[in-house]
């Protein structure tokens, strides 16, 4: 049956996306007979020539009066693939800080302090870049016309505070700080940290490049690091706070002699009880200094209502002020100005290092005699004449090693006699078992004293009074 004869009983349509084709029997004979070649060749002619369904059309020539009432597919084409959306791909895992679990190593142990991995970035830093939406596949119609793929949809930054964009592509931080995206997915750095409540197991050590608030308290066993400063509005147990800035503690440290506070800058706190505090310039308590050992680079200062410093080891670059100093049992309190404690630890360093240099100097120039007796014998193998040139090296490094650090030693031990701005003001009772101490020189107080001011004089400590 050709082409026209089967135009006559059949009809061919294709759908509006041209991505299906259709046989409609317009009618039927029983004479009606035809070869899936010439049916075949009929629906191309009708311009369907992609995605024939040739076993379909086999069916309709066997069997036509099955089809005959019913609207038949006999071609298919493929729709265009539809394209990959584009991203924003973090330096960090956003969804990570979600998740609040405790960190794993590789050998499978769980820290249950370590849950918050806060997102910290430096000025500069790349915070995200935009990744490019991928186009899908081609289409086809049945007709064989080819359609083009989709792309998926180009992902944009919601430009927040403290990032700047680069271009298209890049966002970065404009400050250190945390990256933090809010509402409608805004991406922000911010320079402070905020935990609304206790550092304890549900958040976990903190670490961060800003300024760290804690409205809580920090709890015995915990970390707490920040760049910038860290404000507790609450108690310090024994923890460690170790900040590049300030630290301040609203309701006090009652360590337990657990952890340690220690500041760039100032530390101030309502009191401190069996603590460890260093700070690089002031220690300011309002209340009073317990059992503790704190040390500044320049003051301490309790001269609160209270003003009590009792027990343990105060050592300051420059001046004490305390309102009461000791008590009447004569607890032993050392309080020592003069040298910047750094400076103190380091001086005990040097004599430490210079102490084991001689030792290992004397152990190196024995065995140095009994390989020169060697050589003198001519027994000196190639090894051991290695070996000495080895030892002559160590000696001779050991030995500059001990000159840099008596040098060092020197140098601290002439701000020992810097003492002129040192001293030690009690503006209320100064108790016996007092231990006074202002550059190289050292004091005990047998007897109470009254509104005193302890210097150094004519190269003796003297107590004077105290003028504010």
């Amino acid at each position: 049956m050709d082409n026209i004869q089967l135009d006559s009983y059949l009809r061919i349509q294709t759908s509006a996306d041209k991505l299906s084709a259709f046989l409609t029997f317009s009618r039927i004979t029983e004479d009606f007979v035809c070869a899936s070649s010439d049916l075949e060749q009929f629906v191309r002619s009708k311009g369907v020539v992609h995605g024939l369904r040739i076993d379909v059309l086999d069916q309709i020539c066997r069997n036509p009066l099955a089809y005959c009432r019913e609207q038949t597919m006999i071609a298919q084409g493929e729709a265009p693939g539809v394209g990959k959306d584009g991203a924003i791909r973090f330096v960090y895992d956003m969804e990570d800080s979600k998740q609040h679990k405790p960190a794993e190593d590789q050998d499978g142990k769980v820290d249950l302090k370590e849950v918050t991995r806060l997102k910290n970035v430096t000025r500069g830093q790349l915070i995200a870049e935009l990744v490019e939406p991928l186009s899908g596949s081609s289409g086809k119609m049945v007709t064989g016309e080819v359609i083009p793929p989709k792309f998926g949809k180009k992902a944009r930054f919601k430009i927040g505070k403290n990032v700047v964009q680069n271009g298209e592509t890049a966002l970065y931080a404009a400050i250190d700080g945390l990256i933090t995206i809010t509402d409608k997915g805004k991406i922000n750095v911010f320079p402070v940290y905020e935990v609304n409540g206790d550092v304890d197991y549900s958040v976990g050590n903190i670490d961060f490049v800003g300024t760290v608030v804690i409205r809580g308290n920090v709890l015995t066993g915990f970390r707490v690091r920040a760049s910038g400063d860290i404000r507790v509005v609450g108690g310090v147990e024994g923890a460690e706070l170790e900040s590049d800035g300030s630290i301040e503690i609203t309701s006090g440290i009652m360590a337990s002699n657990k952890g340690h506070v220690k500041a760039g800058r100032n530390v101030r706190s309502s009191f401190i009880q069996d603590g460890h505090v260093f700070a690089g310039e002031d220690v300011i308590v309002s209340q009073s200094i317990m059992h503790s050992t704190v040390k500044a680079g320049k003051n301490v200062i309790c001269s609160g209502a209270k003003g009590l410093i009792v027990g343990g080891i105060i050592q300051a670059g420059e001046q004490v002020v305390a309102r009461t100093l000791g008590n009447a049992m004569s607890t032993a309190t050392a309080i020592e100005v003069g040298v910047n404690p750094r400076l103190r630890e380091e001086l005990v360093e040097l004599r430490a290092t210079i102490k084991q240099s001689f030792e290992s100097n004397e152990k190196t120039e024995k065995a140095l005699v009994i390989l020169d007796q060697m050589a003198a014998a001519g027994q000196l193998t190639p090894d051991r004449l290695e070996l000495r040139a080895k030892l002559n090296a160590t000696k001779r490094q050991t030995s500059v090693l001990i000159d840099e650090s008596k040098a060092r030693m020197l140098e601290i031990e002439k701000t020992l006699e810097d003492t002129n701005r040192s001293r030690i003001n009690v503006s209320g009772t100064a108790y016996g078992g007092s231990k006074i101490v202002i550059g190289r020189y050292t004091k005990f107080v047998k007897d109470s004293a009254q509104r005193v001011s302890f210097r150094l004089m004519e190269g003796d400590i003297a107590m004077v009074p105290y003028h504010p």
